[in-house]
């Protein structure tokens, strides 16, 4: 195994899983950037939500267009920190499934170690309910492909764990306020996408066009109801919070100035 755990930013972590709760209908997927240390420990810090070009409920794929402007976005960012930033993995839904990855999903994540043997792939099986209690919860796996076939077989690649730890951080970072920032926008142009796909369609009489743009309508509105609505409830909550901590630390400097001026 190339990489012996992944450490993973809990503010990542949460735009990661706050994609993945985005739709419980079809699959969606990102890319984590960080660094690799001598110690083989991958440190994932930022995440890059993709756009889904085709919508399936079993199936995601990343173009090779979208590796290149990770990359790009990868190496702006490692300008920006001053650290030697890449994008280190890929991470996908599994809504009302199991977590542990498909046979393509081992065989992506394959083809993805090939051009770097650190590459991790990541799944949330998310809106899963258990029957007996009716409670939902979720499922976080991270793993690696390995060949278990002998030298000149055709290759039989399986699943590696590779241990994920979530580590504590005290606030939420520019990039991945960013990232989670456009994930209305990202949904939005999704939906838009599939609508405009419509105008395409010969023949289409007057209700069956009114039809399309009541659901396409309805889409837009369930988004703003369930992402962007929370979402701006949620930075304004933050914005009073810091509100807060900005009053408590000039107190606290008042308090420090007038101790320093009474001193000898």
């Amino acid at each position: 195994m190339s990489v012996s755990c992944v450490r993973f930013t809990a503010d990542a972590f949460m735009v990661c899983l706050t994609h993945a709760l985005s739709t419980e209908n079809e699959e969606v997927m990102g890319l984590c950037i960080g660094e690799v240390g001598e110690d083989r420990v991958s440190r994932i810090s930022a995440v890059i939500l993709l756009r889904r070009s085709d919508k399936r409920k079993d199936r995601v794929e990343i173009s090779p267009e979208q590796l290149s402007n990770a990359a790009i976005q990868a190496e702006i960012l490692s300008h920006e920190l001053g650290r030697p930033m890449r994008v280190l993995g890929w991470y996908h839904s599994h809504p009302h499934i199991t977590v542990w990855p498909s046979h393509v999903d081992v065989r992506t994540q394959a083809m993805y170690q090939l051009m770097d043997e650190c590459f991790v792939g990541v799944i949330f099986s998310v809106f899963n309910e258990d029957k007996k209690t009716k409670q939902h919860h979720m499922q976080i796996t991270c793993f690696q492909s390995t060949n278990s076939s002998p030298e000149g077989e055709p290759p039989q690649y399986e699943r590696v764990a590779v241990p994920l730890y979530i580590i504590r951080t005290n606030y939420l970072h520019q990039e991945n306020m960013q990232s989670l920032v456009t994930l209305p926008s990202i949904l939005t142009d999704e939906e838009f996408e599939a609508y405009s796909h419509t105008f395409n369609v010969k023949n289409t009489n007057f209700v069956s066009r009114l039809q399309n743009s009541a659901v396409f309508t309805k889409s837009v509105c369930h988004l703003m109801h369930v992402q962007t609505g929370p979402l701006m409830g949620s930075l304004e909550n933050r914005v009073i919070q810091n509100k807060w901590r900005i009053e408590e630390l000039q107190q606290k400097k008042t308090q420090l100035e007038q101790r320093l001026r009474e001193l000898p």
